[in-house]
């Protein structure tokens, strides 16, 4: 059996036969002195040790735990699209309803819509090196963070209302805009929070419940600018009738 061996001087390495071993003798490359190392100063790798149950021949008798993958449930899955034609159908039902949707029923709907598209976003995006949430815990979480994305929509409408502010008052570029940005800012830790995925994709997880809500508010014909109370209607004055040339005349 051969022996690597290392020249200390020039540092090459070679083997020699192991009746060399214990001894000393000159480098092939640069003739410095090389003690060759005795047999038994070898080292050897040893295979870990089993840390469980194992059968006469030293083999493991259980299996590593496989580990369930459910990015994807076809039966979920079309649930989640059953819905989405369900919520369609409604949306365009709505749209012919004189005067509009009634407010309380666009909240609930942005309530109600929560849980599910959280759900469906979540089993998109979420990091594939955590373990997944399932059962229960899945539904609680997702059930938490579609509350807030239906919060987010009651506030955005109700801040002008409370203010009384008129449209043109209310649904500026500077309010619209700034308030998106807070927004995608809760949506985003309230992902985080709740699902335990990162911040950015969190934003996205919350993009994606936004642009279904306002697809069915555009389908239901929903103004999402014109959340403010309107405007009382000016009364109109009373115009005294313009005199006659008779009256003026003596």
């Amino acid at each position: 059996m051969a022996i690597q061996v290392t020249c200390p001087g020039c540092h090459k390495r070679f083997n020699v036969s192991d009746k060399f071993a214990g001894k000393t003798g000159p480098c092939p490359q640069c003739k410095t002195v090389i003690s060759i190392p005795k047999q038994e100063e070898g080292v050897v790798v040893h295979a870990p040790k089993p840390t469980g149950p194992t059968d006469s021949k030293g083999r493991e008798v259980l299996k590593p735990i496989a580990r369930k993958e459910t990015k994807f449930n076809p039966v979920m899955a079309g649930a989640i699209g059953a819905s989405a034609v369900v919520a369609l159908i409604v949306a365009l039902i709505l749209r012919f309803v004189e005067g509009g949707p009634p407010v309380p029923l666009l909240f609930a709907g942005a309530f109600l819509l929560g849980p599910p598209l959280c759900y469906g976003a979540y089993a998109f995006l979420r990091d594939d090196e955590l373990e997944p949430y399932t059962g229960v815990s899945l539904w609680v979480r997702v059930g938490a963070c579609g509350v807030v994305y239906g919060v987010i929509w009651l506030v955005y409408a109700g801040i002008p209302w409370y203010l009384e502010l008129t449209q043109d008052e209310a649904m500026t570029i500077y309010y619209v805009v700034g308030f998106a940005v807070v927004a995608f800012g809760v949506g985003a830790f309230a992902s985080h929070a709740s699902l335990d995925i990162e911040l950015g994709t969190g934003a996205i997880h919350y993009g994606f419940y936004l642009i279904i809500t306002m697809t069915l508010a555009f389908v239901m014909g929903v103004n999402l600018v014109n959340f403010s109370p309107d405007e009382p209607a000016e009364t109109p004055t009373e115009q005294t009738p313009a005199a006659t040339p008779a009256e003026v005349l003596p």
